[in-house]
């Protein structure tokens, strides 16, 4: 599980990354070959980037459907729980398990129908050929404008990462019936930084050698 767990977070980083990196990139070569400077205008303009939009919209979709079920496994999702949290222990665990049943039931619903649509416009005409069967009377599928990809291959987002989001709904619901525990993601910490806290009898500021002698702040009211 923690295997899928880094893939999840592997996928979404590098969707984001590389999406940002092609908009910088798309961004700054428009903007350069603007400038008549002999050769280089011309060197620029014979790179063709009209692919960077499409791409990078593609990949942020990619990157919305498996960051939702990242979301999920972490609790960044908002809920209105103002109701719920005041109901007794008893009724509001099954409040909680009804939710998250309800949320697997959705998304595996979604995850059927993009999977039926995937397979319908262009996937069976691409495993059906790529298996050497017949092909006849099978739609090859569209392509997208720029790239010219299939856009089964796009949609394919909507069934894979719908179904890991119905995965975590049922994961989450198990753990809650275990552990009665619901994750929940802190925004004010950053993985790596720890806060270090200093012992209540250290004065930070004083000189650690013998030249200047470390003197403990004296506690409030304690005359001296």
């Amino acid at each position: 599980m923690k295997f899928l767990d880094h893939l999840e977070e592997w996928l979404v980083t590098f969707l984001m990354g590389t999406a940002t990196l092609i908009i910088f990139v798309s961004v700054a070569h428009r903007y350069a070959a603007g400038f008549a400077i002999p050769g280089v205008q011309d060197w620029l303009l014979s790179i063709n980037l009209t692919w960077a939009q499409e791409l990078t919209i593609i990949m942020f979709v990619w990157m919305a459907k498996f960051g939702a079920a990242y979301g999920v496994r972490t609790g960044i999702h908002v809920g209105v729980d103002v109701l719920i949290n005041r109901l007794d222990d008893a009724m509001r665990s099954k409040f909680i398990i009804f939710g998250l049943l309800a949320g697997a039931l959705f998304t595996g619903i979604v995850a059927t129908l993009g999977t039926r649509f995937v397979w319908e416009n262009g996937a069976h005409y691409y495993f059906f050929q790529l298996l050497g069967n017949s092909v006849e009377g099978i739609p090859e599928g569209p392509t997208t404008p720029d790239l010219e990809w299939p856009t089964w291959m796009v949609y394919s987002a909507i069934p894979l990462g719908t179904s890991l989001m119905c995965f975590r709904f049922l994961q989450v619901m198990t753990s809650f019936i275990r552990t009665g525990e619901l994750p929940h993601h802190d925004h004010g910490h950053v993985d790596g930084l720890d806060e270090d806290s200093t012992a209540v009898d250290v004065n930070p500021y004083a000189m650690g050698d013998n030249l200047h002698p470390a003197e403990m702040t004296a506690p409030r009211g304690d005359k001296r």
